[in-house]
């Protein structure tokens, strides 16, 4: 007697991508911390070139491999995306990014091109080719790609680009313009933790205590404590003076990071 096997079909790519739109949803990343940020589907789209709806589907689907570290499978799929079309620029965006994953920056920098060539207007696409750049030290050339994506009116989030300036031109050293830039982005969006915390960390190199506090604050009620919120926590609360709020960093950052940076430089100061 033959017994019938029942099998779950399998997924189409509709289904699939309803599967990931969470995911995809919170595809954006700050640069420099994460190194990468990808455009929403409607960043994606250009506003006078049809968008190839395989191309796109096939994007979105290497997005979300690459997500889960799944890196031979989100290749396939934005392979796929330029076959369908060889000009999909969120394709050559997402190719770069998977390239810097795979350690290959010289083809990382050809995709990175192409997708601007590909679409002027592609923000997300010059945004993290600012922060590609940043990590070469190539200052001017990252702030021009950084500026470009943040003055284009059709870029949902221009305080990702302003806030990737002014951490890059930490970088450099460039301090006034730095704070310019993250100032810049606060005022777009008051709650981006990246700005915020830079902007801790600054006002702290810059002796202004009060302001380095205020910073932190706003700063956790957005984000949660990293070793480095408690280290700048731990700085500030030693020049004003507050026991408590000094005790309770020591304490977070010994008991929850112990195998950081930052503690490591905890214990060296109170060597001393």
């Amino acid at each position: 007697m033959l017994t019938r096997r029942y099998h779950s079909p399998q997924p189409t790519n509709h289904e699939l991508l309803s599967r990931v739109t969470g995911l995809l949803a919170g595809l954006t990343f700050l640069l420099l911390s994460a190194c990468e940020t990808i455009g929403t589907q409607d960043e994606m789209a250009t506003a006078e070139r049809p968008v190839n709806r395989l191309a796109e589907i096939q994007t979105q689907l290497g997005m979300a491999y690459l997500q889960e570290g799944k890196k031979d499978l989100a290749w396939k799929r934005l392979q796929r995306a330029l076959l369908a079309d060889p000009n999909y620029s969120p394709a050559h965006n997402a190719l770069a990014l998977l390239s810097e994953h795979m350690n290959r920056p010289a083809q990382a920098e050809q995709y990175y091109r192409r997708a601007i060539e590909s679409d002027p207007r592609n923000s997300a696409a010059m945004n993290n080719y600012g922060s590609f750049l940043c990590r070469q030290k190539k200052w001017p050339e990252a702030e021009s790609y950084f500026q470009r994506a943040a003055a284009n009116p059709l870029y949902e989030n221009p305080e990702f680009a302003q806030t990737n300036a002014g951490l890059c031109l930490l970088r450099a050293g460039q301090i006034e313009q730095a704070e310019s830039y993250l100032r810049t982005a606060l005022n777009t969006n008051p709650r981006l933790p990246a700005a915020l915390i830079a902007m801790a960390g600054l006002s702290l190199k810059k002796g202004r205590h009060l302001s380095a506090r205020a910073y932190l604050q706003r700063y956790l009620e957005n984000a949660k404590h990293t070793p480095r919120s408690l280290w700048i926590g731990i700085q500030t609360e030693r020049k004003l003076g507050d026991k408590n709020a000094l005790a309770s960093y020591r304490m977070l950052l010994k008991g929850n990071f112990s195998d950081s940076r930052e503690t490591r430089l905890l214990l060296d100061s109170e060597s001393k």
